[in-house]
């Protein structure tokens, strides 16, 4: 019984240490995608991007997601890239601290604000799930951006739809976090009082 006990605890120790070194998926544009339109910079604004963590593009048939350098990103030209795709659905791991540039190479669409800056610092991320390969976008844990400190003035309120395959980058599950921390318990439990 108590050596039952002794690998249980081992098992959610080792969970616990796995746990905050997975890496948090964000979905470009959220439900919007990867469209023309949007405004990538304030979509930015307010989360940190960690070394790990992943950006998924999904955007629809006419468009690119090329990685490039800054000056190529100024001047929105797709001459030198450093990695492109056109599936439809791409997912772009954050393996370096730095700022990371991409545009769509489509005539005229990273000039109509198809491009994105992220600047990519060094850690790991609190809570995710990790992404998924191939095309499919992976389902997110999140923890929360910081709350902004600048004053809005008051608006008429919008819903937010998220799909069924992806949660919004802004989300926060703790049941992993909490599932955890009871099962230790109860290991605990078990070794104290039914040896």
């Amino acid at each position: 019984m108590a050596g039952a006990g002794l690998l249980m605890l081992g098992a959610t120790v080792l969970l616990q240490l796995v746990l905050p070194s997975l890496a948090t998926v964000y979905t470009v544009g959220d439900t919007g995608g990867w469209v023309m339109g949007t405004d990538y910079t304030t979509w930015t604004s307010g989360k940190t991007f960690l070394v790990g963590d992943s950006l998924v593009f999904n955007y629809g048939g006419g468009h690119t997601v090329d990685e490039v350098s800054k000056s190529d990103y100024d001047a929105c030209t797709a001459a030198n890239v450093i990695s492109t795709d056109s599936s439809g659905a791409t997912t772009i791991p954050l393996k370096t601290a730095a700022t990371h540039y991409f545009i769509c190479g489509a005539a005229g669409h990273c000039s109509s604000g198809m491009k994105l800056a992220v600047s990519v610092k060094a850690g790991s991320s609190p809570t995710a799930t990790p992404p998924t390969s191939g095309g499919s976008p992976a389902t997110t844990t999140t923890t929360p951006s910081p709350p902004s400190t600048t004053t809005a003035t008051p608006t008429t309120p919008t819903t937010t739809a998220t799909t069924v395959t992806t949660k919004s980058s802004s989300e926060n599950i703790v049941s992993p976090v909490v599932a955890l921390v009871m099962a230790s318990l109860v290991c605990l439990y078990e070794l104290a009082f039914l040896s």
